[in-house]
């Protein structure tokens, strides 16, 4: 996807995760998130939308805190939410292309990589706000939300700080059933290696339309919306929550 079409998500699931947010309510508990409520939620990624724009905008080249969980309360809480989020939609849409500034995971460019990670961030958390409301869930585009994958799978499973790790090695398989987008993730003891394709044996397959997998996978849908594939020679793998 290209830098334009990440920002233009960004800015309509902010729209729609405040829409959500003020129909629920500040008080409304929020599922996917234990022990939060909408008034968490909104200080939360207001918090982060607000420390990504400081590094389009100030260009800082090393990591800066992220003060989580601050912010007004009430009526105020929204609107501090609503300006964040239109703050860093206006910073991406004019920071210049040779956009020097700390990312954390691998990108074209710095620019390219905050609009990509803030329009999932957001994605996931607009999940949450419509939780909280229970009216369902907004529609993604298969691309998207594959790219979702990509980015969990690829992005930050690929740290060492990944907690999927499994002391007899695995091969898992997630596939997009609508966007055909296959990846071929290698588990072991150290930090999973994941490649975009579906060639060889592998112990376990999770597949399903691309917006379930984004979701289930970033903890925001059960596993259960998703069909589980286990081999024969791998039955063990079917009977845990990790790696599968």
């Amino acid at each position: 996807m290209e830098t334009a079409e990440f920002i233009k998500t960004l800015d309509q699931q902010g729209q729609l995760m405040a829409a959500a947010a003020e129909q629920a309510g500040p008080d409304a508990l929020v599922p996917t998130c234990p022990d939060w409520q909408v008034r968490d939620l909104l200080r939360h990624t207001g918090a982060v939308h607000r420390w990504a724009t400081s590094y389009v905008v100030a260009g800082h080249t090393e990591r800066r805190p992220l003060e989580s969980g601050t912010g007004p309360d009430g009526e105020a809480l929204l609107h501090w939410f609503r300006e964040g989020h239109g703050l860093l939609v206006a910073a991406l849409k004019t920071a210049p292309k040779d956009l020097e500034c700390w990312t954390f995971l691998p990108a074209p460019s710095p620019l390219a990589f905050w609009a990509r990670r803030q329009a999932h961030e957001t994605v996931v958390h607009r999940a949450d706000a419509e939780s909280a409301l229970g009216t369902g869930l907004s529609p993604l585009r298969p691309g998207f939300a594959a790219d979702g994958v990509d980015e969990l799978l690829r992005g930050f499973h690929a740290r060492d700080r990944s907690q999927v790790r499994t002391d007899e090695p695995r091969v898992l398989r997630v596939r997009a059933t609508d966007s055909g987008d296959v990846w071929t993730v290698r588990l072991s003891d150290g930090p999973p290696r994941t490649e975009r394709d579906g060639e060889g044996p592998a112990d376990c397959e999770l597949s399903g339309p691309a917006e379930q997998l984004c979701l289930a996978l970033w903890n925001r849908l059960p596993l259960s919306v998703l069909t589980v594939s286990v081999t024969t020679r791998s039955r063990a793998c079917g009977r845990r929550s990790q790696p599968c």
